[in-house]
């Protein structure tokens, strides 16, 4: 039996070893788990929706004011000083002389229930056209930001993933060297090789292990960076899971040849939706003509008491006094001083200002598309010499390595095969990087996923 205090501390321990094994789990994700992760949890999306929802009640808001509008409300009064003229300003007599006719009771009670109602207003037509069409610009501004959210995150994700690539043809490159050098020491202890080959492949072996530590910090960097962007903290730990060769296929399919589509990029869209924004101030203000009209109704089912003198038989009473008013109003401008004409010509340099956007956004698209193209054309014929000079270089190291191994070669030759072997990998590596950033290029450019 463990005394009470080492089985609690042994409690203590279990929990934290198992606290610590969840909170030190490594999540592979793939480059589409980077996005949907990003497009699920990164603050700007979130703005975004938010806004989109702002939007969408002020949407609501503006309808409102077209619809009939509803209302109620009470008022006491008690007069501590009635209004009224002497009694013999008009002719009565009698009395003491000095009375006088009151033209109110001490007390009104008057609840109130109004009805009001827009019939017409040119500036409630706008204002409600111009609501729909800020909710479409919003929802193109969502648009926009998941699109560069997206680039962001394959940019990002893209150099974590070469330095994973790397450490893992180091990581081959070191295990071959190894075995090489453990083969070598042997025939060295046999007296069949000098302690120059053995110090050869030991310094050679030492490079890559250097190598690779300094590509570990690398990686580690890059993948705090892809954190960032994805707006996942940092201090949770994710492996890239894709790699080179699946991204190539995953992205196979570069358009070389198609006219640009404006309409697939995002910005393009937002754009065209600010122009409709913008026109909408120009019928705003070229119509200000144009009549308000609105129409009321109120009832007021009033009580009063306290007519006559205090001592007065009827001081006592309450009187029902209803009243009802309904009216229509009708609000014509004739002239606001040139303001909307000023308005108007403003609007006007807006859209023209827009127009001039279009044509310079247009320009860059067809320019990027070109640029991309390009781009990959000329990494795609990197890759195919690459590729060719890796399996020249993999020739030169088995022969070397075979040579070696019959005692016609030298470890010179072994270590300068070695090195030309992984130039050759990493060379190929950078060029299916380059060929993979191209065609997503390619893809931004033309604004498709």
């Amino acid at each position: 039996m463990y005394p009470y205090n080492s089985l609690k501390l042994l409690l203590i321990n279990a929990l934290l070893f198992s606290f610590g094994n969840i909170s030190g789990q490594v999540s592979d994700m793939s480059l589409s788990d980077c996005i949907s992760y990003a497009y699920d949890n990164h603050p700007d999306i979130k703005v975004a929706q938010l806004q989109t929802r702002d939007a969408e009640w002020q949407l609501r808001e503006n309808k409102a004011v077209g619809l009939p509008q509803f209302s109620a409300g009470i008022a006491y009064q008690y007069f501590l000083q009635r209004p009224g003229i002497p009694a013999s300003a008009l002719g009565f007599t009698g009395g003491s002389g000095d009375e006088k006719l009151a033209f109110s009771a001490f007390h009104s009670l008057t609840p109130t229930f109004s009805y009001n109602q827009l019939f017409f207003s040119n500036s409630y037509r706008v204002a409600l056209k111009a609501s729909e069409y800020y909710l479409d610009f919003v929802n193109q501004q969502l648009a926009v930001t998941r699109q560069a959210l997206r680039n962001k995150v394959t940019d990002s994700y893209l150099p974590a993933l070469l330095i994973a690539e790397n450490l893992g043809v180091l990581d081959k490159n070191i295990t071959n060297l190894e075995k090489l050098l453990g083969e070598t020491k042997a025939i060295n202890q046999a007296g069949f090789a000098e302690q120059l080959d053995v110090d050869r492949i030991e310094l050679s072996l030492s490079t890559l292990r250097s190598e690779r530590e300094n590509l570990v910090r690398q990686r580690e960097i890059a993948v705090n960076a892809l954190k960032l962007v994805m707006g996942m903290p940092v201090k949770r730990d994710i492996n890239p899971s894709d790699n080179l060769q699946n991204l190539l296929v995953t992205y196979a399919d570069a358009d070389l040849g198609s006219e640009p589509n404006f309409m697939n990029r995002a910005e393009y869209v937002q754009l065209l939706k600010s122009r409709e924004l913008s026109t909408l101030q120009i019928d705003l203000n070229s119509k200000t003509w144009m009549p308000s009209i609105n129409g009321f109704i109120q009832y007021q089912p009033g009580w009063q008491g306290g007519f006559g003198n205090k001592d007065a038989d009827n001081f006592k009473k309450w009187y029902f006094i209803p009243s009802a008013i309904a009216g229509i109003s009708v609000n014509v401008p004739i002239w606001d001083g040139g303001a909307a004409k000023a308005r108007r010509e403003r609007a006007i340099i807006g859209v023209q200002t827009i127009d001039a956007q279009k044509q310079t956004l247009e320009n860059v698209i067809t320019f990027e598309v070109d640029n991309a193209r390009k781009q990959f054309l000329s990494a795609r014929e990197r890759v195919q010499n690459q590729q060719k000079n890796l399996d020249l270089a993999q020739r030169i190291y088995d022969t070397t390595q075979k040579k070696y191994k019959a005692g016609v070669g030298s470890s010179f030759e072994i270590s300068q095969a070695e090195q030309q072997l992984y130039t050759a990998q990493q060379s190929l590596m950078q060029a299916q990087y380059d060929l993979l950033n191209a065609r997503v290029a390619v893809k931004k450019a033309l604004g498709v996923n």
